[in-house]
């Protein structure tokens, strides 16, 4: 199943296609969903932000946990060409030019024909089962990294328990960093989550007939015991539902012995798992982390494992990009040793927090780490390891540093964004014992002159 045809070999080629029905229209509102069940809070990617699942509407109907009527009404915008506000990440990316290719049509190119004129013919009100499902249980997690907050980290949560809010952040109209997000899991360990209920009734009933892929993520969601509910569930079905799992894979021995045993168990099992640096830096980013660790997980998994897919996704922030051209090197040795898919990587620009997004740095250093990524490029760019979907995410982050001014239209101006910047990772080194100028010193001189 895809929109690749013999004419439509390229991603301009798709694009030109989709954009033939609509040029606004993205299959995710229809068949793809991100599900928070810890805080009942779901989006059709990760792009638009997410919104809340009333829970008087999935007690007689689990399909509400994705048909809501903010998505319904999307999908009316998305039908009549114009573009849904919530979808502006995308806009933006597009409006770049240059042939840059957003990801509605990544979201889009894994559907076929008949689903894109399916979805422009059906009334934008009907309840649809999903195709490709993300799911978190709760919020559970090992790690605290810089970019998130304590809506999907409990390490964060305690962080503000131990240390207070963050204080004097200008921009941070979304309050990521002031306080426990105790919404964001509404039930407790012990208690019945009718959300998560409400997906395994959906799902085990209905859903897995028309699921081509589901996909886990937290929190660390090896570290909830619904996990391991879904992965007996999977195993004793035999499912044909492809299975994905995000882990940080900063996890022991016995753990991950345990995952090995279910990854040759279940018949299609692939893995997500996130970096973005090397070393230090990759540490710093990502509190937590031990990289030596995470480079063993990853070559006993690869090693022992049975993986039909094994994928990296690199959060493309202002501080990762002082080494992220050495971590794509990692990426092609690795490569080298496993085969092409092992690991595929993406480049996910960061745009929230806003003081965080690349776009903070100074013009002389944006035009720097651009160049590196460019002669990386231009290195690497015919290596037949690379998938085209690979060599175009590199690219579009080269036209990003070089043609968009802020991450997105609601952003403050940079004097706020450079405040932040300071505030934030002043009181993160305190709270966290590290250092920003010894760890990133490009980066840390401009750092200092703030």
């Amino acid at each position: 199943m895809s929109l690749r045809k013999p004419n439509r070999e390229t991603d301009i080629q798709v694009r030109d296609y989709i954009n033939s029905f609509s040029n606004s229209l993205c299959l995710a509102k229809w068949y793809n969903a991100t599900i928070w069940l810890g805080s009942g809070m779901t989006t059709s990617c990760h792009h638009p932000l997410p919104h809340f699942v009333h829970l008087d509407d999935i007690i007689d109907n689990p399909k509400a946990l994705h048909n809501t009527p903010q998505k319904k009404n999307d999908r009316k915008l998305m039908q009549q060409g114009e573009r849904p506000s919530g979808c502006e990440y995308c806009w933006k990316i597009e409006d770049i030019g240059r042939n840059s290719i957003s990801d509605r049509v990544y979201k889009t190119v894994i559907y076929d024909d008949y689903d894109v004129e399916h979805v422009m013919d059906l009334d934008y009100n009907e309840d649809v089962n999903l195709k490709t499902l993300e799911i978190a249980f709760d919020r559970t997690c090992q790690f605290a990294c810089s970019y998130c907050n304590p809506a999907f980290s409990t390490q964060w949560v305690t962080d503000i328990k131990k240390n207070g809010p963050y204080e004097n952040l200008i921009s941070d109209g979304r309050n990521h960093f002031t306080h426990k997000h105790d919404s964001s899991q509404r039930y407790k360990p012990n208690e019945t989550n009718p959300y998560v209920e409400a997906f395994f009734n959906w799902f085990e009933k209905d859903l897995h007939k028309t699921l081509h892929e589901l996909r886990l993520t937290g929190g660390e969601p090896l570290m909830s015991s619904h996990t391991w509910r879904l992965l007996d569930w999977y195993r004793e079905n035999n499912s044909n539902v492809k299975f994905a799992m995000n882990s940080n894979l900063g996890i022991d021995d016995a753990t991950l012995d345990k995952l090995i045993k279910y990854t040759k168990e279940i018949e299609h099992f692939e893995l997500y798992t996130s970096n973005e640096g090397v070393g230090r830096q990759a540490e710093y980013i990502r509190d937590g982390l031990d990289i030596h660790q995470w480079e063993t997980n990853v070559d006993r998994l690869l090693d022992t494992g049975n993986l039909q897919g094994f994928h990296v996704m690199c959060t493309v922030n202002a501080l990762c990009l002082e080494s992220l051209t050495e971590f794509l090197d990692w990426c092609l040795n690795t490569k080298l040793f496993y085969g092409k898919d092992y690991p595929v990587f993406t480049l996910n620009i960061l745009r929230f927090p806003s003081f965080q997004s690349p776009l903070v740095l100074p013009k002389e250093l944006r035009t720097k780490f651009k160049k590196e990524i460019e002669k990386w490029l231009l290195y690497n760019g015919n290596n037949i390891l690379l998938h085209e979907m690979e060599i175009n995410q590199v690219q579009r982050l080269i036209d990003y540093l070089d043609i968009v001014k802020t991450p997105h239209a609601d952003t403050f101006d940079m004097p706020a964004l450079h405040n932040d910047f300071k505030q934030f990772y002043q009181q993160y080194d305190k709270r966290r014992n590290k250092n920003l100028v010894s760890t990133f010193p490009i980066i840390g001189e401009w750092y200092n002159e703030l």
